[in-house]
């Protein structure tokens, strides 16, 4: 059993142009940080809601082994459908009355040691929350029916900062790491918890620059100026912003003892 595990985590991957981001960094990262697994959250991988077959299979391409989801999870592709017909490990919200049971979270062996990856939905502000049950006490649920001597990854995927913070606190000493997806903006607070939990509020999103939760700019601007109703078309072409979190787990300790936030813009 190797002492550290290393894992890259990439938040919201946002259309075409995220997955086309995808394609290029996750090898170039893999190559730069040697990371054991590389993970990301797909909710939003077609068109900015939901998944498909396509989709998944040009990012599991670039060398993603496991995908966490969120409110937009069960849109476009039946994920019962998904969890019948292939063997992708997605980790839907757990908290999600809608959930598989396959899907309630992943486990997988890196060199001796397992990591679990669960996925949870906040229930503040989500527009899902009548499927929502409580993600604290569903998460206590969980973590017992995972075997002892396993580092754990939590994806909060949640609007409400709070939400993710108190998740945090809650679960310090108890998980190896909790990290926070949904809002498609990075925040400036990786760290180390004080009993040893990495946390980050929120990865932020790998989609389109500049833009508003990777739908084009000019659009929301103008709903905001209108209230009216719109599409949410995604630009196709032009920058791209990358944001990831580069975690390092003890695996004797399951504890995070390196995070650091990833950002670059690409062309």
């Amino acid at each position: 059993m190797q002492d550290k595990t290393k894992i890259l985590f990439f938040g919201d991957i946002s259309g075409s142009l995220g997955r086309k981001a995808i394609k290029e960094m996750a090898p170039l990262w893999k190559k730069k940080y040697h990371p054991d697994i590389i993970i990301a959250n797909v909710e939003n991988l077609a068109h900015n809601k939901g998944i498909t077959l396509k989709t998944m299979a040009e990012v599991a391409e670039a060398g993603v082994e496991i995908f966490t989801g969120g409110n937009h999870i069960w849109k476009k592709y039946e994920i019962d459908k998904i969890a019948k017909e292939t063997e992708y490990k997605i980790a839907a919200p757990a908290n999600d009355s809608r959930c598989p049971e396959k899907y309630m979270f992943q486990i997988i062996e890196i060199k001796g040691t397992k990591l679990a990856v669960i996925n949870l939905n906040g229930q503040t502000f989500m527009d899902n929350e009548t499927t929502l049950s409580n993600p604290f006490i569903k998460i206590d649920k969980l973590l017992s029916q995972i075997p002892k001597n396993t580092n754990i990854i939590i994806d909060i995927h949640a609007e409400a900062t709070s939400d993710k913070r108190a998740l945090g606190l809650y679960l310090d000493g108890r998980v190896s790491a909790v990290l926070g997806t949904h809002t498609h903006v990075p925040t400036a607070d990786a760290q180390i918890l004080e009993k040893g939990t990495g946390y980050l509020t929120d990865i932020g999103m790998v989609g389109a620059y500049p833009s508003v939760l990777g739908v084009s700019k000019e659009i929301i601007i103008e709903k905001f100026l209108t209230d009216s109703r719109i599409r949410h078309d995604l630009p196709i072409t032009g920058q791209i912003e990358v944001n990831a979190v580069l975690l390092e787990i003890d695996n004797n300790t399951h504890k995070t003892t390196s995070i650091k936030s990833l950002r670059e813009i690409i062309n």
